[in-house]
């Protein structure tokens, strides 16, 4: 799961304010080499350390989801009452993706992620707590539910700030593809072991585990990859309000008059539509289709071959790119891949009454999904390394809204992406 030896160029300057520098693919190959192997055991714990925390956000997210149907047989919900529920995680994910981006780029994503990691930590410990806090139960849930998609938001864009600054432009790809294979991780681990804790120990069980593990992955990145005098800065420039370099300004008008940055947030949106309707819709064009067939098997399967195709997915990338191809047209290719390639398998989909063939089309059309983390997610760190948090918050503003108006139906599979 960790990246080849002495693959990344990526360091964590620790008890010195974050500056905004030039990407490291600019550093001369003497440099590159000497930071290659100071930092090759720092650059594997926080790749490994990203990933787990990816896989630990979805834990948290997909946590009401599983425990929907549970909770709204305690707590007297309809349909439209879970709905509700489900989908005001939406409403707050889509605020806090730009202010995430901005926040990484001044003070350092790392500080962002584990910030709101503590945070979203807790809220998900508790929940059982609030749930009994009074009558008002959907009141309550809801809210904690706003309150999760607020504290998530921040999570991509700021790792995409920390990733454009720490990692060289030929190898953001494969870092991507690993940290991004965290959200597959994530949902098959609250969907596999939140099943067991729910029929053994009931619903609140879920967000004891989830939240518990997330605050356990928050004091081990305190403890032993970040400082205390790093976060305490960190608080300080945002109580303050000052920017940490020159650099802090968002050249607003200059990004928005490139058609590429345009092209960008088209890519995102068509890309969390795609993923979104195959993730709200897929389970109950199965059950419909196939009522005879076991759950199990399309509910598990499309994201297991997820998982490999996501980690495989930035490695022809970094390769072609270190061949000599130009990044721009790598990016493309992955992008191509991951949105037209995957649309005809989904097309497929619809077409056909084998089961089998359904499955795996299903399962083609998510794994190539996954190239995504080599397209466009990584291109946005490649127009603009200085502020990518903050653009790639604007471009998953648009998919978070495209998620919104798709998760307000009850579904039987966790509710995720990016």
């Amino acid at each position: 799961m960790f990246p080849r030896p002495g693959a990344l160029s990526w360091t964590v300057r620790r008890h010195t304010p974050r500056q905004v520098e030039p990407p490291c693919v600019c550093m001369t190959l003497t440099s590159r080499r000497q930071d290659s192997q100071e930092a090759r055991p720092e650059c594997q714990a926080w790749t490994g350390t990203l990933l787990l925390g990816t896989c630990l956000l979805y834990c948290a997210r997909s946590s009401m989801p599983i425990c929907t149907v549970s909770m709204s047989q305690d707590f007297g919900w309809n349909k439209k009452e879970a709905g509700i529920v489900l989908s005001s995680f939406f409403w707050g994910y889509c605020l806090t993706q730009v202010v995430g981006g901005h926040l990484g780029d001044r003070i350092g994503g790392e500080k962002v992620i584990l910030l709101s990691a503590s945070a979203w930590g807790s809220i998900t410990a508790v929940t059982p707590l609030l749930a009994h806090l009074s009558s008002a139960h959907l009141a309550f849930m809801t809210f904690s539910r706003i309150l999760m998609g607020l504290l998530q938001g921040v999570y991509f864009p700021a790792l995409t700030s920390l990733l454009s600054q720490k990692v060289r432009e030929s190898e953001r790809a494969f870092t991507y593809s690993i940290v991004g294979a965290g959200s597959q991780f994530g949902t098959l681990l609250t969907g596999a072991v939140g099943s067991l804790l729910l029929e053994w120990y009931g619903w609140q069980s879920i967000f004891y585990f989830s939240g518990g593990l997330t605050l356990l992955w928050v004091w081990y990145v305190y403890r032993y990859l970040l400082s205390e005098k790093d976060l305490i800065l960190a608080l300080g420039v945002l109580a303050q309000s000052r920017p940490v370099s020159r650099h802090s300004r968002v050249p607003w008008r200059r990004l928005f008059r490139k058609p590429a940055v345009w092209a960008a947030v088209v890519s995102q949106l068509s890309a969390a539509c795609s993923f979104f309707i195959l993730l709200s819709w897929l389970p109950t064009f199965f059950e419909e289709t196939f009522p005879d067939a076991k759950g199990w098997i399309f509910n598990v399967v499309p994201w297991l071959v997820a998982i490999p195709a996501s980690l495989f997915s930035g490695f022809p990338s970094d390769h072609l790119i270190n061949q000599g191809y130009r990044a721009i047209t790598v990016r493309k290719l992955m992008q191509g891949m991951g949105l037209g390639l995957s649309s005809v398998f989904a097309l497929c989909l619809g077409h056909t009454s084998s089961f089998c063939e359904s499955v795996v089309f299903a399962s083609a059309s998510i794994g190539l999904q996954t190239f995504n983390h080599s397209g466009i997610s990584v291109n946005i760190q490649d127009l603009a390394p200085s502020c990518a948090g903050f653009l790639f918050g604007v471009a998953n503003t648009a998919g978070a809204l495209a998620g919104e108006g798709r998760a307000s139906v009850p579904r039987s599979s966790p509710v995720c992406g990016v």
